[in-house]
């Protein structure tokens, strides 16, 4: 399949997310033309003014999970970046998180392949989905390195035997896998003239640009991250050096994405997005290191407690495929928390 270059229109769904409006933005500055969905004219709007950019235009969905809901979305389009999908962990049945997010894949999915079959030429030629490096990893043995071969197995089993009483994260970790693996057999099965690429990022940080009102309207990493940075939510001792997560700055994350659009060999790839894994003392040793940071007093930051993470055995994520492959220069974790502060600061939140 060939690469998807501008002056392409591409379609990003739930472009009003923290992840898909900083993608929306990088596909603009590498001057694709870009079609979003928003739930709302409101949303829409918004990044109208955001953006203040001719080439961007959106489309109401305000429902991802019924059938042909992205049927006038994605006519025209040369490409797609699937982005939309719920993100909550405070669900009873395990089917509210897994039916929406295994619809709305296979439903852009099916829409996509509608439109495409009834053209002489089919305009659609890459879909990007998001998923998520919860669809890759699970508890380790000291020393495994999780490349794109890996799969989370672990989650289905936990939800299939713990049902409704299974961990929030466990069904929303089911939720990921099961959304990724339906895309790909989705084109197992039907053989499309487009070609699939996933990115699965880890917590992803820094500035905010989407319509974010309130704290409460922060997504779930951002907003962790600012409680680790307050003085009521400071990690110490053990707390601070146990590993954390796996972190990813939402430029790389973005920039990913438009590069699996940009290269041609990326086509049928997955690709893990993001800078590795943490424990908040790194985090806080990070910003320290800055010594200076014009808007933030940095000796009221958090400091931890300095070698916490000393013998920290880390669950690594490689990186290595998404360097390798599309050239991706990952930044730095203290660029990337400095600029989450001064964003969460800017906005009234910190």
């Amino acid at each position: 399949m060939v690469a998807v270059q501008p002056p392409a229109l591409v379609l990003v769904t739930g472009a009003s997310g923290f992840l898909a409006a900083h993608a929306c933005q990088t596909l603009l500055e590498k001057e694709f033309k870009v079609r979003g969905t928003v739930r709302s004219k409101e949303k829409g709007e918004y990044l109208v003014n955001l953006y203040k950019n001719s080439n961007f235009s959106y489309t109401i969905v305000p429902d991802i999970r019924p059938p042909n809901a992205f049927d006038e979305a994605v006519k025209g389009v040369d490409a797609v970046l699937h982005m939309a999908s719920p993100f909550q962990v405070n669900v009873v049945d395990p089917e509210d998180l897994v039916r929406p997010a295994v619809q709305g894949t296979k439903g852009v999915l099916e829409s996509i392949q509608t439109f495409n079959c009834v053209t002489i030429i089919p305009s659609v030629k890459r879909v990007i989905i998001t998923s998520s490096i919860a669809s890759i990893t699970v508890p380790s043995e000291p020393g495994h390195v999780f490349t794109e071969t890996d799969w989370n197995t672990l989650s289905a089993d936990i939800v299939a035997r713990e049902g409704i009483n299974a961990p929030g994260m466990e069904k929303y970790r089911l939720s990921k896998v099961s959304a990724e693996r339906a895309a790909w057999e989705f084109v197992d099965g039907q053989k499309p003239t487009w070609d699939l690429v996933t990115v699965c990022p880890l917590m992803i940080y820094r500035t905010i640009i989407h319509e974010c009102a309130s704290v409460e309207r922060l997504n779930t990493s951002i907003a962790q991250l600012r409680v680790a940075f307050t003085p009521e939510g400071a990690k110490r001792g053990e707390d601070a050096g146990r590993q954390a997560g796996n972190w990813a700055d939402v430029r790389d994350v973005a920039e990913i994405h438009t590069q699996a659009l940009l290269q041609q060999k990326a086509g049928g790839n997955r690709f893990i997005a993001g800078g590795g894994p943490f424990s908040w003392q790194m985090m806080y040793d990070s910003v320290q290191a800055f010594g200076h940071i014009d808007g933030l007093d940095v000796d009221q930051l958090p400091k931890g407690t300095p070698g916490s993470d000393r013998n920290t055995v880390y669950m690594v994520t490689s990186n290595e495929k998404a360097k390798r492959e599309l050239g991706i220069k990952f930044h730095l974790m203290g660029e990337c928390v400095r600029d989450t502060l001064l964003s969460l600061k800017a906005l009234g939140f910190f």
